[in-house]
């Protein structure tokens, strides 16, 4: 029965998605028709007692949160802010102010925990200072594609989010365990920038008097402020991820006022721009509830342990096919839905296996960062393309080779999993 269901599933969700329905649309349709079919059960009663389950979670009150603060925090003037106080520090190094386009978002993404929010604010300041001040545009494009993608990586991160609810395992140590390997690929992202340029020599306009290096660390002051207030209290155990959302709402706010760019008109719509995203994902995370508990109740991850375990194939073989579905699916939708739509099917598998939760989850958002940069779904090369006069194809082809580098990184973390596991290991002891 087990087999058949699966076939039918799989069936009825390519068709679903292929028609262009909703994935929380399409995960609910399948659910329950599947259990309609294969089960004698009170359905109605099974899924509605999982929706309440859903959102009556505590935890899923982060996820709103961490959106608001996200585009507060585009909507004010941190991301040029970031750019002034950086330019000194990185004017002298290899790569120069290109290392602005990594560093600028990996401390974006330590406040903001999107890609699109974190490639937008960062790309809309240093992409016309690089061009102007001289900078190859291949990489000035290729290392903001790239870094962009650490929105998802550094937390606060909304896959790492939606991860912990689907899969059921703590947040506060998928956000300690993004912590490594996000500053590990904006390390490897900045070596490469800076040996890809590495003319130690100032450009025309780029030397500064003692006040602006001074001026520099009031500049950078906000956002770190924020990273140690929202990350610091997760990390010390001060706050769970909620308290310390509303406390990173609290002081994105206090950064608008401080900058004096946020108006009423403008936080009403950062507002009903928060509400439609928050809605969306958690239509999203309902429906993947509904899809786990369908594939419960089937027993389909049962099923897919035993044919696993049976046939006697390695670890490194089921990560290396595990790897590949992700990539393929990469190629086709967005990341939180193939969160949603594979963790129910491959946790099982993983835990079998003996590896960490923690430690696919980080796997996870790393391959979905690779999708970010994918053609033909790829999300940052359509969001830059929107921004520049460059096309998706030449976007995809200047990044290729920080893709190169995220597939070498993934590789290690396969290799040393305690790049991921050590740190939330011994800040949760």
């Amino acid at each position: 029965m087990q087999a058949q269901a699966l076939l039918f599933i799989l069936i009825s969700l390519t068709v679903c998605l292929a028609s262009g329905i909703w994935i929380g649309v399409s995960l609910f349709i399948v659910s329950l028709s599947s259990m309609y079919l294969f089960l004698d059960l009170p359905v109605e009663k099974i899924l509605s007692a999982m929706m309440w389950n859903v959102t009556n979670s505590s935890i899923l009150l982060a996820l709103p949160l961490f959106i608001l603060m996200g585009d507060i925090l585009v909507k004010t003037k941190i991301s040029t802010q970031l750019f002034k106080g950086l330019t000194p520090w990185v004017s002298r190094i290899p790569g120069g102010l290109l290392q602005i386009n990594v560093l600028a978002s990996a401390l974006f993404a330590a406040i903001s925990g999107s890609v699109a929010a974190t490639t937008a604010a960062v790309g809309k300041i240093t992409i016309p200072e690089l061009e102007k001040r001289g900078y190859d545009p291949k990489l000035i494009i290729g290392s903001l594609a790239s870094a962009g993608t650490l929105g998802i990586l550094i937390p606060p991160s909304m896959p790492m989010l939606v991860y912990g609810i689907v899969a059921n395992v703590s947040i506060g140590q998928m956000f300690v365990a993004g912590l490594v390997p996000g500053i590990f690929l904006m390390a490897l992202f900045s070596l490469y920038v800076g040996l890809r340029d590495p003319g130690f020599k100032q450009r025309k306009g780029e030397i500064f008097s003692r006040r602006e290096w001074a001026m520099s660390l009031l500049q950078v002051t906000p956002t770190v402020t924020l990273i140690s207030a929202v990350l610091g209290s997760i990390y010390m155990g001060w706050s769970t991820p909620t308290e310390a959302a509303a406390i990173g709402v609290g002081g994105a706010i206090l950064i608008g006022l401080l900058f004096r760019s946020l108006s009423v008109r403008e936080m009403i719509e950062i507002l009903k721009s928060t509400t439609s995203t928050s809605s969306m994902i958690i239509m999203i995370l309902i429906g993947a509830s509904f899809f786990s508990t369908a594939l419960g109740f089937l027993g389909i991850p049962k099923y897919l342990c035993r044919l696993v375990l049976g046939s006697n194939v390695s670890p490194l073989v089921v990560m290396t096919l595990i790897t590949l579905v992700y990539l393929f699916l990469g190629c086709l939708i967005d990341g939180f839905s193939m969160i949603v739509m594979t963790v129910p099917i491959f946790m099982p598998i993983i835990s079998a296996f003996g590896f960490s939760p923690i430690w696919f989850g980080i796997y996870i958002v790393l391959l979905i960062q690779i999708a970010n940069i994918t053609p033909p779904v790829g999300f940052n090369l359509f969001l830059i393309s929107g921004i520049t006069p460059y096309s998706v194809v030449q976007i995809a082809k200047w990044s290729f080779p920080f893709l190169l580098l995220m597939l070498a990184f993934i590789i290690l973390v396969i290799a040393f999993p305690s790049i991921i596991t050590y740190l939330p290991t011994i800040a949760f002891m």
